[in-house]
């Protein structure tokens, strides 16, 4: 089954903000960084089970995952028809709960 990959607003803004701080060194490192991180996003429209359980998850129903990319955790969550990247955020940053 393939789902639908979506980004919501507030996870464009993440990935925006990530862009531009790593811009400032080099626009190389920050086109591979984004274009990565959207390419391993494409992959869990068939393979969303690839990561392992989001660990920062409260109350963690078995539907939210997570995985770390250059330094960046990406979390997500796996409904029946699609894939809803929640967070992405630097990890060196303390971890919220969600």
């Amino acid at each position: 089954m393939v789902r639908e990959v979506i980004w919501p607003q507030k996870s464009q803004n993440q990935l925006a903000k990530a862009y531009e701080h790593i811009l400032t060194d080099s626009i190389q490192s920050a086109e591979k960084v984004k274009q990565e991180i959207l390419a391993s996003t494409r992959k869990l429209a068939t393979l969303p089970e690839m990561h392992p359980l989001g660990k920062y998850r409260k109350n963690n129903d078995g539907s939210f995952r997570a995985y770390e990319l250059y330094h960046y955790r990406i979390s997500y969550r796996v409904t029946e028809k699609q894939i809803i990247i929640v967070r992405v955020r630097h990890t060196k940053r303390i971890p919220k709960a969600y």
